[in-house]
Order: C-alpha cells, then sequence, then structure tokens
C-alpha cells in the first residue's frame, strides 16, 4: 500500500453495514486511511436482502453483488474473502484469521452481523434441517428441491415467508409453521396479518399457526417435525427462520462489553478505544438492529466520525418494513400496536384487497401499518421520525390515495407533496433531495445512472417507481427511461423489462403489474392488457388465473367476428382427418341453427359462418368437439397431406404425425397465431415452408423448418434440424414454440421474431438435449394446466356469466 502517513484500518465483516460505512468513509477521507477487510464468505460483499430472489430464480449470485471484486481492487482494499477472524488482541492491535493472516490496525470496525437462532429442538442436527443466512443455504434449499418435495419453514415472520416463498418457487410443497396465531406479528395486526395469510394460501403455501415445535424426527435425515400436542407433519427439509442473534464471540472473547450485542455509544465506539461496532452486531441504547436502513444510518455517522466530519452522533432509528411477500405490498413503520393513550383509525376494503391503520398519540403519527396500497409509505415514515403534528388531517393521512382522483392522479401528486428529507429508498437511506441533486446537479438521466450515483433502488427494488417517478419530474424529457418506446403508450417499459419485474417479484394480476410499475394509464389499454394478460399466463402457468376481460372478443366468445357482427365456428379436425359421424354431428348443428355457410378452410377444416351470438353456447355444446382455436394467439391448426399412407410418393406417415402434434399442442397459449404443418415428403404439398413449424418427410427422417409465413408478407422457413424419429420431432417442436414463448413480443410472428434474434441464437439455445429437456418440461406443464374452453361451461349461469358485456373495461377488437 501507499502512503506511510495512513492509518490502518481493519474492518472484520464483509456484509452490507461495514462496506457501506467504508464506502462513506472514502468519500469524506479517500486518503486517509490503508483498508483491509476480512470476510467470513467467499463472495465479495453482496445484498442478502436479495438471498429470497437468488432462492426463486430470479437473480443469481453476480446479480446480487453490491462491489465486485473490481471495486476492491480500485479503492485498494486488501480483502480476505473467506478469512474468519479468531482473535483481536487489543493491547497490540492486531487481529488474525483461521488461516494465520495477521494485520495491525490504528482503527478496528466490528460488523460481523449476526447468526440464526437454531431451536434447541431435540434432532435439530439431523441432516436437511438449516436455518436460511446466506448463499450456503439458498444452495442447500436449491439442491433439496430437485431430490424432494415436502419443505416445513418454522417461523411466521419476513424471513420465514420469504424462505417459504422461495421454495414454493422452487417447485415444493410448502408449510410454515407458527407459534404465534397470526404472521408477522412484529410488524403487522392482526388484520393485515389474516389478509397476507389469505393472499399467501391462494398462492399454495400452507400454515400450520399457533404451533409449538417439539422435535425433529428421522433417523440421518429429518422425515417430520412434532409438536407439543402430539401431532407432526412430514418434512424432507426443515428451515429454521425464528430470528436471529448478534454476533458477539470474537468480541466477547477479547474483553469488550457485550450484553445482547456489542455494547456502542452515539459514536458507535465499544467499551476498547479504537474499535468501534456496527450493525446487527452491535447494540445501541439497548437495541440491537435488524433492518438494513438503521445499519446505514449507522455506518453514515461512523463514516463522518472517522473521516473528521462534524456530526450529532447516532441516535438510534425509527424503523419500517417494506415488502412484497409474493406479490403482496405490505408497510409498517412504528409503533402499530396501539400503546396506551394512543388511537387508531382504520380503512378496509376487501374488494380490491386494500387495509390502512394509522396510530395517533398528542396529535402526532406514531405508527402505521398498509396491506395491499403502500404508495404513501414514504409519506407516513417520514411524519413519524420528524414527529410532526398531524390534527386535522387524519383522514388525508388514513385514506390518501384511495380518494379523489384515484392511482393516475395521485402518483405523480404524491412526489410533489414529498418534503426533500423524506426517504425515498428505505434500505439505502435515499431521500428525495439527494435524488433531486443528482438528477439536478450531476445529470442522471436514467434510473441505472440514480442507483449508480445514490444507490436508490440498488437492494429490494421496491421503490424503483418512485425513483423513476422522481426523474420524470426534474428531467422532464431529458430522462433517458422516457424516450424508450415501451409496449405501448401505457408504459416506457419493453417487454424483456415487464417480464424481468414480474419474475423478480413474482407479481401475479394485470392490475398489480400496472400498479407496481407505474403504469400511466391504471386501466391499461388494448395493446398492452393482453399482452399482460399473456405474459403472466406464460410465468406462472399454475398459479396465474386467467384474466378473461383481458382478452380479445373473439378469444372470449370462442368465435371469430365477422364484418356483419355475426361469428365463424371453427371446431377441431386434427390433421383434417374427419369421420362420418363427425361430418354429420357438423351438418345437424349447421342445419338446426340455420348457418348460412359451411367452408372447407385454408386449414383443412370447417367452417360455419354467420352464426348469431346468442346461439354460440348451445352451438358448441352439441357439437360437444374442441374448439379450433381459429380466432386465439395459439396453435391454430396441424395441415398434413396423405403421405405414406396412400401416396406413391410418401415417405413417412405425415398425418399419424400431424395429429400426434395438434393433440399435444392444442389449447397452447402463444404470443401471436402458430400454424404448423406436416408433408409427407420434400414435394411439400402441406406447405410445410411457409408455416411457423415445418416438418417434411425425407428418406429415413425429418427436416425440421422454423419461422415461415403465408400472410401478406410471404417467409420462407429456415432449416432447423434434421432428426430420426417422430418422438424426436416432438420433442424438438415442443421445445422450438416454448423458447419462443418465453423469449418472443407479444403479437410477434416467429417469422419476425426468428429475423430479429436470428436462426444460430436459438439453434444455440435447443443444441442440448438437456435444455430441450428443461423446455419440454415447462412446455407440458403450460398444457397441463388448459382445458377446452367449452368443458368448463356447465349450467346456463356459467354461460350467461362468459357471455355478458364487461362493464369496467372497453371491449378488446382483434
Amino acid at each position: 500500500m501507499e502512503g506511510t502517513n495512513k492509518k490502518k484500518l481493519v474492518l472484520v465483516g464483509n456484509g452490507m453495514a461495514g462496506v457501506r460505512a467504508i464506502e462513506h468513509l472514502l468519500k469524506l477521507a479517500p486518503e486517509a486511511y490503508e483498508i483491509t477487510i476480512f470476510g467470513a464468505e467467499p463472495h465479495p460483499n453482496y445484498n442478502r436482502i436479495m438471498l429470497s430472489s437468488v432462492l426463486a430464480g430470479g437473480a443469481d449470485l453476480q446479480e446480487i453483488v453490491i462491489n465486485d471484486w473490481d471495486w476492491y481492487k480500485d479503492n485498494n482494499i486488501q480483502l480476505f474473502a473467506g478469512h474468519r477472524v479468531t482473535q483481536i488482541d487489543s493491547i497490540h492491535k492486531r487481529v488474525v484469521s483461521d488461516q494465520g493472516i495477521t494485520v495491525s490496525y490504528d482503527v478496528l470496525i466490528l460488523a460481523m452481523g449476526s447468526n440464526p437462532f437454531m431451536l434447541p429442538l431435540p434432532g435439530a442436527d439431523k441432516e436437511g434441517v438449516i436455518a436460511f443466512r446466506d448463499i450456503k443455504d439458498c444452495e442447500i434449499m436449491m439442491d433439496s428441491s430437485r431430490k424432494y418435495k415436502k419443505a416445513v419453514v418454522i417461523g411466521g415472520g419476513l424471513l420465514g415467508l420469504e424462505a417459504a416463498r422461495g421454495l414454493l418457487h422452487l417447485g415444493m410443497d410448502v408449510s410454515v409453521v407458527h407459534i404465534n396465531p397470526y404472521l408477522m406479528e412484529r410488524q403487522l395486526d392482526e388484520t393485515a396479518a389474516k389478509m397476507l395469510q389469505a393472499e399467501l394460501e391462494q398462492q399454495g403455501m400452507k400454515f400450520l399457526l399457533a404451533k409449538n415445535s417439539d422435535s425433529i424426527v428421522g433417523r440421518k435425515r429429518v422425515t417430520a417435525l412434532r409438536f407439543t400436542d402430539g401431532s407432526k407433519i412430514d418434512a424432507d427439509l426443515v428451515v429454521m427462520a425464528v430470528g436471529i442473534r448478534p454476533n458477539v464471540e470474537l468480541a466477547k472473547s477479547s474483553g469488550i462489553e457485550i450484553n445482547r450485542g456489542i455494547v456502542v455509544n452515539d459514536w458507535l465506539e465499544t467499551s476498547i478505544p479504537g474499535i468501534y461496532a456496527i450493525g446487527e452486531c452491535a447494540e445501541h441504547r439497548g437495541i440491537a438492529y435488524g433492518l438494513v436502513a438503521p445499519l446505514y444510518e449507522q455506518g453514515a455517522v461512523l463514516a463522518k466520525k472517522l473521516g473528521g466530519v462534524e456530526t450529532v452522533g447516532y441516535a438510534g432509528s425509527v424503523t419500517s418494513t417494506k415488502l412484497k411477500v409474493s406479490g403482496v405490498d405490505v408497510f409498517s413503520a412504528g409503533r402499530y400496536e396501539e400503546p396506551v393513550g394512543s388511537r387508531s383509525l382504520r380503512y378496509q376494503d376487501e374488494v380490491d384487497g386494500v387495509y390502512k391503520k394509522i396510530v395517533l398519540q398528542n396529535d402526532k403519527l406514531i405508527g402505521a401499518v398498509l396491506f395491499g396500497d403502500t404508495h404513501d409509505g414514504a409519506k407516513l415514515f417520514s411524519m413519524i421520525k420528524n414527529g410532526e403534528i398531524v390534527a386535522g388531517r387524519e383522514k388525508e393521512l388514513l385514506l390518501g390515495g384511495s380518494i379523489g382522483g384515484g392511482a393516475a392522479a395521485s402518483s405523480d401528486s404524491r412526489l410533489k407533496d414529498m418534503t426533500e428529507d423524506e426517504i425515498i429508498c428505505g434500505c439505502n437511506g435515499v431521500s428525495k433531495g439527494t435524488i433531486a441533486d443528482a438528477v439536478i446537479a450531476k445529470g442522471c438521466r436514467s434510473v441505472g445512472e440514480i442507483k449508480s450515483c445514490t444507490k436508490a433502488s440498488a437492494s429490494c427494488g421496491g421503490c424503483k417507481p418512485l425513483v423513476e417517478g422522481l426523474l420524470r419530474m426534474y428531467a422532464g424529457d431529458e430522462a433517458g427511461e422516457q424516450v424508450k418506446e415501451g409496449i405501448c403508450g401505457c408504459t416506457s417499459l419493453t417487454r424483456d423489462e415487464i417480464v424481468a419485474e414480474i419474475k423478480r417479484m413474482e407479481m401475479m394480476t394485470i392490475k398489480e403489474v400496472m400498479h407496481v410499475l407505474d403504469w400511466r394509464n391504471p386501466e391499461g389499454c388494448a395493446k398492452c392488457r393482453p399482452s399482460l394478460n399473456y405474459y403472466l399466463g406464460m410465468l406462472w402457468p399454475e398459479a396465474y388465473a386467467d384474466e378473461k376481460e383481458s382478452r380479445f372478443t373473439n378469444e372470449r366468445y370462442h368465435a371469430n367476428i365477422q364484418k356483419d357482427g355475426t361469428y365463424s365456428v371453427v371446431p377441431r379436425i386434427y390433421g383434417g382427418v374427419t369421420s362420418p359421424s363427425e361430418l354429420k354431428k357438423i351438418a345437424e348443428v349447421a342445419e338446426k341453427y340455420d348457418v348460412p355457410m359451411v367452408k372447407f378452410t385454408g386449414g383443412q377444416r370447417l367452417d360455419l359462418l354467420g352464426v348469431k351470438k346468442e346461439d354460440l353456447p348451445r352451438m358448441w355444446e352439441e357439437l360437444d368437439m374442441p374448439s379450433g382455436h381459429a380466432y386465439g394467439k395459439t396453435l391454430r391448426t396441424v395441415k398434413t397431406c396423405v403421405g405414406s399412407t396412400f401416396c406413391r410418393f410418401g415417405t413417412q406417415d405425415s398425418i399419424a404425425m400431424g395429429i400426434r402434434l395438434e393433440k399435444e399442442l392444442e389449447r397452447l397459449n402463444t404470443p401471436a397465431k402458430v400454424k404448423l404443418a406436416v408433408s409427407g415428403c420434400p414435394r411439400n404439398c402441406a406447405e410445410a415452408t411457409i408455416k411457423d413449424f415445418g416438418v417434411v418427410a425425407i428418406d429415413g427422417g425429418w427436416e425440421l423448418h422454423v419461422g415461415g409465413n403465408g400472410g401478406v408478407h410471404v417467409r420462407a422457413t429456415e432449416l432447423l434440424c434434421v432428426v430420426k424419429t417422430e418422438d424426436e420431432v416432438s420433442e424438438w417442436a415442443g421445445a422450438f414454440l416454448q423458447y419462443y414463448r418465453e423469449n418472443a413480443q407479444w403479437n410477434e410472428r416467429t417469422s419476425n421474431w426468428i429475423e430479429r434474434v436470428g436462426l444460430e441464437s436459438v439453434k444455440r439455445a435447443l443444441e442440448k438435449p438437456e435444455e430441450r429437456a428443461v423446455l419440454s418440461e415447462r412446455i407440458k406443464k403450460a398444457l397441463s394446466m388448459t382445458t377446452d374452453p367449452w368443458k368448463q361451461i356447465v349450467n346456463e349461469d356459467s354461460l350467461r356469466k362468459n357471455f355478458e358485456p364487461l362493464k369496467q373495461v372497453q371491449p378488446i377488437i382483434d
């Protein structure tokens, strides 16, 4: 290291609190210290808040790294990753690691965080019993999900629900055990907790409340969890998320004063001069904080102290919690439990799933709980911290954006009404004024630049809509996000950004996506509503409930609307092959309902044209045939020639292959309509080389073609590959269509998609058998959740419900 006059600073703990203090110090006094950091984990500084996203597959380790390896080098910091400090010699001012590294110090900062509390249950040492605290725990949980199915999480607090959410998304059967009668009792009152439980139960979580764990059953590995009442629950994996304990063993063995945590004063000094402590391992005025924002506040004070900047010291923190548990917005701040001498006001809307409660004492706001709508959280939290008098404004504070002009009118006005010191990013303690300075004075013109400059939205990401709103407010037309073309005029976000955010925040409804991602038009439009309906269904085939009002008129009525207002009914005829009884049934229905025209289509089916809307339900019931989906963004037809069954030129059985593909893929929702064809020889009578997926029989195998279009802009297919068996044709067809489903834009035909991404990128994605197998599993899962729409209609009430005009939104005409 350069600079012999520099003081030596050693940080024990490479986590969020300690490294954040170093970041502040480097800005205040960049040349004052020679810095060494010891980290027990073999990783650079990462965002522990995002572990649940890693567990759920929404992010990998690289994405949650806050400061990568280069950051340490660029700032001349010596990092010993994977080293645990085992000894502090405060007499000679040096520390020793478990790997024999000794480093001297002038200033020592202890930021070892906390350890998960493991219940001392009999059997807790068995295989499959873990905590949820770091990357290693995530890796164990992900590995367990591939081998086992039943997971039990002990603890219904914030950490436990995050663990349960991740395990649920890993495909495990998840039960949450909680000793209290309702969830998150430290942040929520009973009403909000019950609403949260109901939402999570709809998504597949199971709950055992007011249960006291007794012992863990099993020989080498856990097989069940037994309760004190004698009952038990089967378990292949038990995750304990019942709390944390400050990591004080190193301090205790070094003679530093400890209580629950390492005792510090307002300048974060311990009982030994030159040694400081911050973060979850520290105890200030009797409190050991476990949330990120207070730890960052401590780091800022310590950085000023060490950097020679005058500071009033750390006076403690008023804490708040804002989270999104499986797509549910929850906010809690201050004292929500209604202490003696206080009063509370409540608002509850069970239709929209919104609950608000504010707690008042001596005309001041001292606590708040928000469920379902947390937009006013930052404003309320600022009032709680500042001790602001709110007499006469109670109704306004309680209802906030729930009254008046609604979401569209309230979003921008809320931002304008915020004071400069109101916190926008609670995780990183970034105020509205700091973001304003970044945009106005420092020229930030995108959320990414604001994130790099201020750390706002760099942690949980929940504040991103507010950051985007402030960017628009201060930068106007110069804002980078605003000049970017989104999927429609309602948003500046692209398809990939929207899908990524839906996956990351695990949003489950169109309303939630529009709300969380700050749609300009809160009702959406004919472009975005159907696309969001598709993306949600594609991402969450098992959990998402298809939103009928966001489908096109044709898809809602399962028929094509014609120019005179009548409809066209097309039953499915697999591969164009029918039977006398099927033809007779179609003829009888056509006669009964006076169908003006029956026509063979280009897709080898019969089209009943001129049907009245009121006749549609009964016609479908009497036909009792699957819908041909001639109206949807789905698989339309699989056209076939007669192939080797009858044709003297045929080399393969194209009819059987076509029928197999059609039966395997029918009802598949896709970004745009999809047409397939199978030709029995290279003469190509089924026109397979202008289809989205075309199969051409050759001697000893099949050519697979993709990206064709026979419409206005004719495009010939490109050869994807050559295979030998029918099973391989089916495998490649499913993998290709699933890859298209997951990566194409809404309403983008395969021909346009292939031109945009290039055939080679598709080949690379599908070339490995294991990758095709994964895609095939996902398409099978999606198809397993679909049924023919007419099979769901069982009585006249449901018929009327399906066909009554929509009152809340305008019909979407394709």
